[in-house]
């Protein structure tokens, strides 16, 4: 699609990382990089993965301290040709994060995975400002024609950019919670460092969302964990990557999802043969880090209201040429 183009930005994920003025502010890592417990809260996050990525990884380990992660923010800017002048407008799309796994043994950095969290004001805009409105006088819920097309190509354009493998070795995996309002059955299929599958009783709007991205997704819940993550990928997961690779990922998701999911993903009891998500579980432990959820709501559909007044609305007429032409396959 020549009228768009990316860029990508990179930035350290340390304890001392400094949210940029345009990253998305509801973002987990950048909602856990402010206020005045900022540095601790990095700090905690941290560690907390880094435990998590020694447990996962045992073998030649004896003292589980051999490895720590490192997390990179990518930023990624869409570049749009406009037809109506010769100016170049960019807005900032997507942010993921991307792991390197540090073999203190060996003193070797390991490529993780790029992926992992997944940000887009683009998601912000369907999910908090066309679907309700939607189903605003409605009495069934239901999902607007083309719901999901355009954010889908968009993410198919730059995963098969230029930019995109100019950076990366291999296609993103993106990990997402369970969601609440489904059911999940443990199967016989078991992974050496994902875990036991899972598999759900029906498609989710999120799985819907996210196949239009190209992605599609597995249930596993790790050893040790209290539920099943959700794996968004292209390709062959349990092939194509690592061990050290999906315990990278492992490690940096649960830790997020055990902050902002406590009543799921700290629960004192951990997922059966069949189960259902419960954001109302009082069974569960909460970390010593400061997360505000409620404000994440919020900003979603401010967010929202940005990527339709800077991305949506000006370039209107090129998004609806995009909707209608062929996607080509290359990942």
């Amino acid at each position: 699609m020549n009228s768009f183009r990316f860029s990508i930005k990179s930035i350290g994920f340390d304890e001392h990382y400094q949210p940029a003025d345009n990253t998305r502010i509801t973002t987990n890592f950048a909602n856990l990089a402010r206020g005045e417990r900022r540095q601790q809260n990095l700090r905690n996050t941290l560690a907390m993965i880094n435990k998590r990525f020694n447990s996962l990884v045992g073998w030649d380990n004896p003292n589980s301290d051999r490895y720590s992660v490192q997390l990179d923010i990518i930023s990624v800017a869409i570049h749009v040709d406009s037809t109506s002048d010769s100016d170049d407008h960019n807005f900032p799309a997507i942010e993921v994060l991307k792991t390197t796994i540090i073999d203190r043994k060996t003193n070797q950095r390991i490529e993780g995975i790029v992926g992992n969290n997944f940000s887009s004001y683009v998601r912000d805009y369907d999910f908090s400002l066309v679907l309700p409105e939607h189903n605003k006088n409605q009495t069934t819920f239901s999902i607007p024609d083309q719901f999901g097309d355009l954010h889908g190509k968009l993410f198919q354009y730059f995963v098969n950019s230029e930019a995109y493998q100019h950076h990366f070795t291999k296609p993103p995996v993106i990990c997402l919670s369970v969601s609440d309002n489904k059911t999940y059955q443990r199967t016989s299929n078991q992974h050496p460092v994902l875990g036991v599958e899972y598999q759900p009783n029906e498609s989710s709007l999120t799985e819907q969302y996210f196949k239009k991205m190209g992605l599609e997704v597995r249930y596993f819940m790790p050893a040790g964990s209290a539920a099943p993550l959700a794996f968004y990928f292209f390709g062959d997961l349990l092939n194509d990557y690592s061990n050290l690779e999906l315990a990278s990922t492992i490690s940096t998701m649960e830790t997020f999802q055990r902050i902002y999911r406590p009543e799921i993903y700290n629960a004192h009891a951990a997922a059966g043969e069949r189960y259902q998500p419960n954001l109302k579980n009082r069974d569960h432990a909460v970390t010593d880090i400061v997360y505000d959820r409620a404000e994440r709501s919020r900003l979603a559909v401010e967010q929202g209201k940005f990527a339709e007044e800077h991305f949506i609305k000006p370039h209107h007429a090129l998004l609806s040429r995009v909707l209608e032409q062929p996607l080509e396959h290359r990942i």
